[in-house]
């Protein structure tokens, strides 16, 4: 995504799928305080692309599989982890920070707890772009490029999933949430990653998985 007008020097990338990840995109703003959401691939073309941007001062992990190379980007950028606290016990010998709720992490970022697809299931909410919310595999695009929670057999709690869903349309509005950068099945959107319209979208998504059944 281009910078803005309010903060031209704002970005915000994305990364092609990490095979490590299950085939996940992770993203990387681009501000005072640099935060990727998510592991890339761990190879020389993302290290120096990311050394090149100023490095990394928070690593989002947004659920238990974005984890990937965690350790290596932690040792190389000296980077704190975010992660929400039931998922924490998965990165030993880490320095890593846990929340329960919500975390703010910049003036313009927090994590918010959204429970579901794992126990520790997280999203990423920044508030330049009209509000950008970094969905993870809380919501995703399906083959009709609809964003939705998606139930799957390692879906940890599909109700809670749902309850995670209304919690997010009880945050926002249509003014505070324009954007949704899913972390997965990105390939269904043929090459636009941010979905524009995002508060609708997600009311969309919201009312598609009425007719899931636990």
């Amino acid at each position: 995504m281009p910078g803005n007008e309010t903060n031209p020097s704002t970005r915000i990338y994305a990364f092609p799928p990490n095979r490590e990840t299950l085939g996940a995109t992770a993203y990387f703003i681009v501000e005072e305080v640099n935060i990727l959401v998510d592991c890339p691939a761990w190879n020389s073309t993302n290290q120096y692309f990311l050394q090149q941007q100023g490095g990394v001062q928070w690593l989002v992990l947004t659920h238990r599989g974005g984890i990937g190379q965690a350790r290596e980007l932690q040792q190389t950028f000296n980077c704190q982890i975010l992660i929400q606290e039931q998922e924490a016990y998965l990165l030993p010998g880490l320095r890593v920070i846990s929340f329960s709720q919500t975390f703010t992490l910049t003036s313009r970022s927090r994590a918010l707890w959204t429970p579901g697809h794992s126990p520790g299931s997280s999203c990423l909410y920044f508030n330049e772009f009209g509000g950008v919310l970094f969905t993870g595999r809380h919501i995703l695009p399906n083959p009709q490029r609809q964003l939705v929670p998606i139930k799957t057999a390692k879906t940890f709690h599909w109700p809670r999933q749902i309850k995670s869903v209304q919690k997010l349309l009880a945050e926002f509005s249509p003014e505070t949430l324009e954007v949704i950068c899913p972390g997965a099945n990105v390939g269904f959107l043929r090459g636009q990653l941010p979905v524009y319209q995002g508060y609708q979208q997600l009311q969309q998504g919201r009312d598609l998985s009425q007719s899931e059944k636990p």
